[in-house]
């Protein structure tokens, strides 16, 4: 239905977002929030029709949905007021003094929006984080026009939410620019718009092929952009063993629902968990897979990745240490993801990569430690992740310092005794973690701290009052936070 857009085409789209920005970029803050909050009305407006779009699309159930749309509304508010609050600016202001040698000048930062920002829609989350999801939303409210790239496998779903967008910016009065919806399922379209001169940042939630690629042509250009891909993880689990002397059976069923919950197609599902091989690991293998047996194969979101998760599963099960523990007992229909339990050594994880990759999907092994000593070699050889997860009681922490921060150290989200997946939209929360999880492990791309991404320090030194941002002026008048000679203030 939608034909790839043209150079041509991708040209006139960012010519159009670079003079929208010299517009956007000079908008009030208030501004801004307002033009958030018009988006989740409108996208509000869209009613059943995109709902059941969706669902066509990924096959994704309507509760699902549902929850994501609303999920969507909630981000595109609260990001909204952030904004307005003007926190993230990270204001600050250092006065003059004459009296120093040599003289102290008045300077003032704050950030400010980089340009035109390129949003690659995501495959699992139809709307959270795609045309107007949690990267859209961050890049406006930091005052920057916004290219999204839709997804092709739901590309319906996306072309009404930039409908939504659209009206949006027009009830604003905002230019034609601040948002270009653009097709392309050819990997030309995305270099085209990556290395267009004024595109100056990137947002994507992907596979780490694609993040990378895209990071490497961000890199490649003349004038090298910020490229922040979250090109998802492992989410490795560790199982230490007070806690599972009094709860293995339970951690089992607890992970058993982690595991195969939407099918397994989150970026923080847990495809990897680490024990010491004695009998409490083998009371938690055999509850986690009388547990997986009883759950049924389901529709994953589109036949490709069906496909990708049947490969990488069977290539994962053909390691000759991988031994497989238990599958669904029901027979899966067309395009249906079986959840599948695996184990293996220690040894064989330490030296076999193929152990260590992402299987997009409802999988998990067990990775069997002789002792602490291997858990903690384990952890040594683990890449960045998004999360890390104990399952641990207060000694079990106080006595394997060395493993904690091992583990520490390779993750954005560390989690206690629960399980990665779901993730809060909130303020304090971190997605994102060390390469190869994500290209940037200083920002996330959940919660409104995300908008920090799509903006820039600048410091004025020695300008009139007059002159100034409002937001850098000596009578504070948008009342925000800002740190005045080293003290937080209003």
């Amino acid at each position: 239905m939608f034909t790839d857009f043209t150079t041509e085409q991708i040209d006139e789209v960012l010519h159009e977002a670079w003079e929208a920005f010299q517009v956007y970029r000079k908008l009030s803050l208030a501004q801004r929030a307002n033009f958030l909050r018009s988006i989740a009305v409108e996208l509000e407006n869209c009613g059943d029709a995109l709902i059941q779009t969706a669902m066509q699309e990924t096959n994704l159930p309507e509760a699902r949905i549902r929850g994501e749309k609303a999920r969507t509304i909630f981000q595109l508010n609260n990001y909204a007021s952030f904004c307005e609050g003007g926190q993230w600016l990270d204001a600050r202001i250092d006065t003059a003094d004459a009296n120093k040698t040599p003289a102290k000048p008045d300077i003032r930062k704050m950030l400010v929006p980089l340009g035109p920002v390129l949003v690659f829609g995501a495959s699992n989350f139809p709307l959270a984080y795609s045309t107007a999801g949690g990267d859209t939303a961050c890049a406006f409210a930091a005052g920057c026009p916004v290219i999204v790239k839709a997804h092709p496998a739901h590309a319906n779903t996306s072309e009404i939410v930039a409908n939504a967008i659209k009206k949006a910016a027009a009830n604003c009065y905002l230019p034609k620019g601040i948002f270009a919806h653009v097709h392309g399922a050819s990997w030309a379209v995305g270099e085209a718009l990556v290395k267009h001169e004024h595109t100056k940042a990137v947002g994507f939630t992907g596979s780490l092929a694609g993040g990378k690629q895209l990071f490497d042509w961000g890199n490649q250009r003349k004038e090298p952009i910020p490229v922040f891909a979250e090109m998802g993880s492992v989410n490795p689990v560790f199982l230490l063993p007070e806690k599972m002397k009094t709860s293995s059976e339970e951690i089992a069923k607890l992970y058993a629902a982690s595991i195969s919950l939407g099918v397994g197609q989150f970026c923080t599902n847990p495809g990897i968990i680490i024990g010491i091989d004695n009998d409490d690991l083998k009371k938690f293998t055999n509850t986690l897979a009388a547990e997986i047996k009883k759950i049924a194969p389901a529709p994953m979101l589109n036949a490709g990745i069906y496909k990708n998760y049947v490969e990488k599963r069977g290539i994962a099960l053909a390691q000759s240490e991988v031994t497989q523990i238990e599958v669904s007992e029901k027979k899966a229909g067309l395009n249906e993801g079986t959840a599948t339990i695996a184990s293996t050594t220690a040894t064989e994880y330490l030296t076999n990569a193929i152990i260590q990759q992402e299987v997009f999907g409802p999988y998990s092994i067990i990775i069997k430690c002789a002792d602490i000593n291997e858990m903690i070699a384990v952890a040594k050889k683990t890449e960045g992740q998004l999360t890390c997860t104990l399952m641990a009681t207060e000694n079990d922490i106080l006595q394997n310092e060395k493993l904690i921060n091992i583990v520490e150290n390779i993750c954005g989200r560390f989690i206690l005794n629960s399980v990665p997946t779901g993730v809060e939209v909130c303020l304090a929360m971190q997605h994102g973690g060390p390469f190869p999880a994500t290209t940037d492990s200083r920002f996330t791309s959940v919660g409104a701290d995300g908008i920090k991404r799509f903006a820039r320090p600048i410091a004025y030194q020695n300008w009139p009052n007059a002159l100034l941002p409002d937001e850098l002026k000596n009578e504070n008048p948008l009342a925000i936070w800002r740190t005045i000679n080293g003290e937080l203030c209003k």
